[in-house]
Formats: C-alpha cells, sequence, structure tokens
C-alpha cells in the first residue's frame, strides 16, 4: 500500500517496509526458483532491493537452498552470484 505524505509543499511517495521486503522476498524467491541467477546489481534493477543479502539470508532461513558463487566483474570488482541448485 502506498502512502502520500505531504511535507512544507512537498509531496513524497512512501512504501511501508514491512510490505516492501515481503514483496521483494516473494518476487526474489519466484525469480530464482525460476531458474534464473541473480546479483546484486539485478537485485535492485529488478526488484528495487538495497539489501539483496539480507532477503536471500531469509529466504535461506525459510529453507530455499540458494548458493552463492562470487564472480568477477569486468572493472575487477567481486560480487555475489545468487541461485538455486539446480539438481533440487
Amino acid at each position: 500500500m502506498m502512502t502520500d505524505i505531504t511535507n512544507k509543499g512537498t509531496t513524497t511517495t512512501e512504501t511501508p517496509l514491512t510490505e516492501s521486503k515481503d514483496s521483494q522476498s516473494k518476487a526474489i524467491k519466484e525469480h530464482l526458483l525460476s531458474g534464473k541467477s541473480l546479483t546484486p546489481l539485478e537485485g535492485l534493477n529488478l526488484f528495487n532491493s538495497w539489501a539483496l543479502a539480507q532477503r536471500i539470508h531469509e529466504l535461506r532461513r525459510d529453507g530455499l537452498p540458494i548458493i552463492t558463487e562470487m564472480i568477477m566483474l569486468d572493472s575487477g570488482k567481486r560480487v555475489a552470484k545468487y541461485s538455486i541448485n539446480s539438481y533440487i
């Protein structure tokens, strides 16, 4: 649910944290279960998730067998790439 907040003539839109967190987790879970992988930048772009590692941790805690592979970007930076083992 979106709530409009007006403050000193400026209007912003705010999403309650729990709704955003729950909807992000559900979308991330569906993405991974479809056989796709996910990096932090993809998590931000696809699901507006600034806390992908936290969502992954929660999904693992709920029993989803997510694996992490560290990959090297063209820039030389190492990032996590999350996926689900295709053998489940």
